[in-house]
């Protein structure tokens, strides 16, 4: 039986390797003489992957991975 560690490394390195090759191909989309795309449709992908990646490094540097997400009400006077 795998350690925790040993099964982080086994899939870190599956789900990462497979991430980037899927990344690669949807830069391939950015090929003007195969795609037309506007310049909105770009940055909605970019937005896209940027608010995911930022996600996943707030998740690793957060102490509390089950809360990620905190919620404050400003108080009203």
């Amino acid at each position: 039986m795998n350690t925790k560690s040993e099964k982080f490394v086994e899939l870190a390195n599956k789900r990462v390797n497979k991430t980037i090759k899927d990344i690669q191909l949807i830069g391939n989309l950015a090929n003007k003489q195969n795609y037309d795309f506007t310049e909105q449709q770009a940055r909605q992908i970019i937005k896209a992957l940027q608010q995911e990646l930022d996600d996943v490094k707030q998740s690793f540097m957060s102490t509390n991975v089950a809360n990620k997400k905190i919620f404050v009400l400003d108080k009203s006077d």
